[in-house]
């Protein structure tokens, strides 16, 4: 993942959070940073959202103190790509406190074992040399090498001793550093970048500087995934807009962005029930010729969503506003199942936080720590065979089956409310 960690002796998180907004707010530079010409429009806004989702942060103090940033998506007439125009990567951190894996769900390792064989199906990845760019705590870059027999290494700041790769022989690496011009020696059968471009503002560049470390006539296959911001549009998914995703991709916009520098994009897929997008590509000198994927031509597409959102989410986040109060009217208790990013996402835009006292995630490493910007305790589920909420929020429809078998488990059948 792309940003800077901040360090400490810099400004206390209030004042830096507020000067950074201040320079953002006062920032007239709208270039697309996919096309590099524009137009691009101004089409959502959101004030002080938390600068980061997935710390883990020791106090609700702490968490109500932390860095925030504004949002303001533009989306660009030229190609279809979408990005905050106010980020300032000063205030993103990814270092050993950033807790992201969805590991611990049965539901998403499934669909994370099939992704992996189907790869190495498809580029007959076995013994291979494989680079794994954001690699998170390890999980995918595992599969990949334990079903394929390949060789790994992966690169993130956040990345924790002791999690994955160190009984695999020296087969896999960790470089605990962002992805950079620095690394371009580092040659790749495969290269796969999972949920990280979204992470980054200057996506033009980075997508060039993978091409630069695919040497001349090398056929290398590079494989990205990221959040498909046509479903989020249409669905008005407003928990899937916060600040560390500055940047929203379409499967036209993608390609378009890969085609511009130097890719023959080979595969456009959205899965995972439409909220991931994978593209395939490799190195190609001149994609003029190429044919067009399925899926490429969605810019018109893309500008009616644009043009109708904000009216549309209006209407949305007053029902979640009402739906909430009329809990609170019965005297019901609330939680919400998800302590990462859509679950900060839900907590702060609608500006609910006080109606909801504690939430809920399986991962262990996230128990006993606390929500970025409203500060909730994150408990276990076991937690709630004693609290006994009588309405869970979940914050993504794909876990329901998982969390209600959990919850029966533990002699629970409260109400679910799926986003």
């Amino acid at each position: 993942m792309d940003g800077e960690k901040l360090e400490s002796g810099h400004l206390p998180a209030a004042e830096l959070s507020g000067a950074l907004r201040s320079e953002s707010r006062g920032a007239s530079e709208l270039a697309c940073q996919g096309c590099g010409r524009g137009p691009v429009r101004i089409f959502h806004e959101v004030f002080d959202a938390p600068a980061n989702s997935c710390i883990q942060l020791d106090s609700p103090e702490q968490a109500r103190a932390y860095p925030r940033g504004d949002i303001r998506l533009g989306f660009c007439g030229s190609c279809g790509f979408i990005s905050n125009v106010a980020f300032d990567r000063r205030l993103t951190e990814y270092s050993a406190r950033y807790e992201e894996t969805q590991g611990f769900s049965p539901t998403f390792n499934a669909f994370h074992r099939e992704l992996a064989l189907r790869l190495i199906e498809r580029h007959d990845l076995r013994g291979k040399d494989i680079i794994e760019i954001g690699c998170g705590k390890g999980e995918f870059l595992a599969l990949l090498c334990d079903l394929g027999g390949n060789r790994g290494v992966g690169f993130d700041p956040g990345y924790l001793d002791g999690r994955e790769g160190e009984h695999r022989s020296g087969r896999i690496r960790f470089v605990k550093d962002f992805y950079s011009e620095r690394y371009i020696e580092q040659r790749g059968d495969f290269i796969c970048c999972k949920m990280t471009l979204e992470h980054i503002h200057s996506t033009s560049d980075f997508v060039a500087t993978v091409r630069r470390s695919i040497q001349p006539g090398a056929q290398s296959v590079v494989f990205f995934q990221v959040p498909e911001v046509t479903r989020i549009l249409r669905e008005c998914a407003f928990e899937d807009i916060y600040y560390e995703h500055c940047s929203y991709f379409s499967p036209g916009s993608i390609a378009r962005l890969f085609r511009r520098n130097g890719f023959e994009p080979v595969a456009l897929t959205v899965e995972y029930g439409g909220q991931y997008l994978t593209i395939e590509a490799r190195p190609a000198d001149d994609v003029r010729t190429s044919a067009s994927l399925a899926g490429e031509d969605d810019l018109p597409l893309l500008a009616e969503l644009v043009e109708s959102f904000p009216q549309r989410l209006a209407g949305k986040l007053d029902r979640w506003r009402s739906e909430l109060a009329e809990i609170r009217r019965r005297g019901q208790r609330v939680v919400l199942w998800g302590s990462g990013s859509k679950g900060v996402s839900f907590l702060t835009t609608l500006d609910v936080g006080d109606q909801v006292e504690y939430v809920v995630d399986i991962n262990p490493h996230r128990h006993g720590h606390f929500m970025p910007g409203t500060g909730q305790s994150i408990v276990a589920p076991e937690f709630l065979a004693s609290y006994r909420p009588d309405v869970v929020v979940v914050m993504n429809a794909l876990y329901v089956d998982e969390i209600r078998e959990t919850l029966n488990g533990l002699g629970l059948a409260p109400l679910l409310l799926p986003l």
